[in-house]
């Protein structure tokens, strides 16, 4: 392999002899890289050195002090500039590859390798004494072939092995660990690739966010979200909660009928689908064998599942904004990785074209938010626009008013309603109406961007997104007041199955008609625009009306898991359904938005719509059932108790009995059963979540300065270019027929070193610069 000699050597004994000091001839150094395995190159002796001597010219290469251990220092020693002129390159190449051909006449021993060296000795000793990590990174910056990295790394496993095995008695905790630590790693290597090989539906988002851009995108990323949350409660719900009941369950004499599939009742009525078909009495396998509370398991499965939930609400919220919010691209825009990065293991047609299609979108987006951040309204279209936007809220208000008002008369003689109406079929009235509400209403709000015609997609969408989800939060409102104050109270044999079954015709008629819509809806739409009226051409997704149906979905599962257990797996499926409906739809009836826009932060906003309205309406409206709701008397696991939460009041008098459970006691009654207790944790997450906010404002104006930094230091670099550029002209203006003689001189020499040539030239105008410049 040729060796590599540096670009500084080449410029300056390429100059002529009077433009050469003596400082620089001293400086000339000549880097010999790839030499082979038995010339072991130093750090220090790997260099030419161009020395003046009173000897004749010549260019010696010698050999170290250290010739025995292979440690060659090839030296220069040059001559008096002033008598010979120009060095020569052809004598170090002439040497160089002397060195590299004929190791041997430089007394360097081929077979030697370099771990045998006094320099190979020094570095495994370093590396002994490192961690894995260390010694790692520190075997990969070596300039050297992989086999000899592999052959280091495993000398200094065996040199470590050795100095630990006369201490392994001392060092059998710190052995475990650095094995526990390798094992750790390793599983989580082998994990994060299985995890990304059977990630649902990663080949779909890649095609739907190349076609139609991050924004459509964000709500198939949001209902995946939701399909893994609900897997997640259908699991515990199961194995805590179904499996045990399975073991004491009667048999159903009910006849099935298929119509249950829509109504809920029948048959379902005494399935594990409903609380009412719960035993309350405790789970025993044999005599003096272990038992299993039911009402126990089933207010604290329940009860974890909301716990969990919540921690991971809040997780998910801070892991989006980490990474939406506060990312440093969101003022460098990644315009670096879009246009100067490519992948380069993308090799297949499809996935090439797929990645083309990903760049562009996102280079659209990019460019349509510096576009509408150059934008600027006159005073009269700012109030123009803000009385359209005041009018709209008025109008959204009060259809929300109306129809709000609607549902709550339709909910208060739906009792009535059942009893002169013997039909089966006629459960089906009340979710159907709010079924219609939820999907006209929205569509009417979406007809308001005719008149406020914001600027920034992203504005009207969450506009959108709060005018639906005031609707739809009031309208679950409403229900809840009428399943706790008249369900609840009207004294039927089990109001608990009453409200399950509602909640599941709600949530099973919101699927029905989000289906219809999508299958026939978005057809006939599609139609009309292309066929009957072209100007209105395909229509765009609308993602606030599509994720508040998800939000809605979710909400009623939340609420409905007390009642109906096996809620989470009807979501589950329903979920799976609706993303390939959803999928399906939009690649053959939808155009990409005519305004691309980015939605990093979207996920972000649909998460926390999901937690405060929906997650914390769900907690308050379950708080009340428990604590204050008497339970049927004749179904359920609580039955014939005042309350739901006295069952967990009578275990801890139980375990107050017991000696060995006195601490379970003490932490009921000081933390969980203690108002002082929640107000103390409740300051503090105040002061934790206001310390992190704090410092994610500090981040970001880090960010900000930084980014102004890196601009001002490239103005810099732009304004020192130019003074480099009129000063090269002016030289070439003042003295024209000294560089055409010394271009003539290189010419001579050889045509490569016109490149050389030119740099030499560059180093001096830059050196000149410097000096007319000193503070730049």
């Amino acid at each position: 392999m040729r060796p590599l000699i540096s670009n500084s050597v080449k410029n300056k004994t390429h100059q002529r002899p009077e433009m050469l000091s003596d400082d620089q001839v001293n400086e000339i150094i000549i880097e010999v890289e790839n030499v082979p395995s038995g010339v072991q190159r130093h750090l220090v002796s790997n260099q030419i050195f161009p020395r003046k001597s009173s000897a004749n010219p010549t260019v010696n290469m010698v050999s170290s002090s250290m010739m025995d251990t292979t440690d060659c220092q090839i030296c220069s020693n040059g001559n008096d500039r002033r008598q010979n002129g120009l060095l020569r390159f052809s004598s170090l190449n002439e040497s160089i590859s002397q060195i590299h051909h004929n190791p041997e006449g430089l007394g360097i021993d081929e077979t030697c390798t370099f771990h045998e060296t006094v320099q190979g000795q020094k570095l495994i000793a370093s590396l002994v004494p490192m961690t894995s990590r260390d010694k790692i990174k520190a075997i990969r910056t070596q300039p050297r072939t992989m086999q000899e990295k592999r052959e280091l790394r495993k000398i200094v496993d065996k040199e470590r092995s050795k100095q630990r095995h006369g201490a392994l008695e001392a060092n059998c905790c710190a052995q475990c660990l650095n094995s526990l630590s390798l094992a750790y790693r390793r599983s989580r290597n082998n994990l994060s690739e299985l995890l990304n090989y059977i990630s649902l539906w990663q080949k779909t988002f890649k095609v739907i966010g190349g076609k139609f851009g991050t924004s459509v995108l964000s709500y198939f990323s949001f209902l995946r979200w939701l399909l893994k949350f609900n897997i997640f409660l259908f699991v515990m719900n199961f194995s805590f909660i179904i499996i045990p009941q399975f073991t004491v369950a009667e048999q159903n004499t009910l006849q099935f009928t298929g119509l249950e599939f829509f109504t809920g009742a029948g048959y379902f009525r005494d399935t594990v689908m409903y609380y009412g078909f719960y035993t309350n009495s405790t789970i025993g396998h044999g005599t003096g064998g272990p038992s299993y509370n039911m009402q126990l398991a089933y207010i604290f499965t329940i009860g974890a599942c909301l716990v969990i939930c919540f921690f991971s609400l809040l997780f998910s919220m801070a892991k989006y904004f980490r990474n939406n919010f506060i990312n440093p691209h969101i003022y460098s825009r990644g315009i670096a990785k879009l246009v100067f990065c490519w992948d380069f293991t993308v090799t297949h047609e499809k996935a090439v074209k797929l990645k083309q299609k990903n760049l562009s979108t996102e280079i659209r987006e990019n460019l349509s938010e510096i576009r509408q951040e150059n934008d600027r309204l006159t005073l009269n279209q700012q109030l123009t626009r803000f009385s359209a936007h005041v009018a709209a809220w008025l109008v959204s208000t009060g259809v929300a008013a109306a129809c709000c008002a609607a549902v709550y008369y339709m909910a208060e003689y739906n009792s009535e309603f059942l009893k002169t109406h013997r039909n089966p079929g006629a459960v089906l009235l009340l979710p159907f109406v709010v079924s219609c509400i939820n999907l006209a209403v929205p569509r009417f709000y979406s007809m308001f961007r005719l008149v406020e015609r914001y600027e920034v997609p992203r504005q009207e969408v969450y506009v959108l997104l709060i005018r639906n989800i005031l609707l739809k939060i009031s309208i679950i409102g409403i229900l809840c007041y009428y399943w706790l104050n008249i369900v609840a109270l009207s004294g039927e044999e089990c109001w608990e199955t009453l409200i399950g079954q509602d909640i599941y015709r709600l949530l099973l008629m919101d699927f029905v008609f989000s289906l219809a819509d999508s299958l026939l809806g978005e057809f006939l739409r599609r139609l009309i625009g292309t066929k009957f009226i072209t100007s209105l051409s395909l229509q765009e997704f609308d993602i606030a009306r599509n994720v508040l149906e998800l939000i809605y979905a979710q909400t009623l599962t939340w609420l409905g898991i007390f009642f109906c257990p096996l809620l989470p797996f009807i979501q589950m499926i329903t979920l799976f359904i609706m993303f390939y409906v959803k999928n399906i739809s939009l690649m053959m009836n939808f155009q990409p938005p005519s305004k691309a826009w980015r939605a990093s932060q979207m996920i972000t906003f649909f998460i926390f719509l999901l937690f405060f309205p929906s997650f914390t309406g769900v907690l308050c409206t379950l708080a009340i059932t428990i604590w204050r709701l008497k339970p049927s008397a004749d179904c359920g696991p609580f039955r014939g108790l005042p309350s739901f939460i006295e069952s967990i009041y009578s275990w801890i008098d139980t375990l107050s009995r017991m000696p060995g459970y006195l601490w379970v006691v003490w932490i009921y009654q000081n933390l969980i059963g203690s108002v002082h207790f929640f107000f103390i944790l409740t300051l503090i997450v105040l002061i934790i979540t206001y310390l992190y906010w704090q410092i994610t404002e500090g981040r970001k104006i880090m960010i900000r300065l930084l980014h102004e930094q890196i601009i001002n230091e490239g103005k810099d670099k732009m304004f020192l270019i130019e003074k480099l550029t009129k000063l090269q002209d002016m030289e070439k203006r003042a003295n024209p027929s000294a560089l055409i003689l010394e271009r003539r001189e290189v010419e001579q020499q050889s045509p490569l070193h016109l490149e050389e040539l030119n740099t030499a030239h560059d180093l001096r105008l830059r050196r000149s610069l410097r000096e007319e410049y000193p503070e730049a």
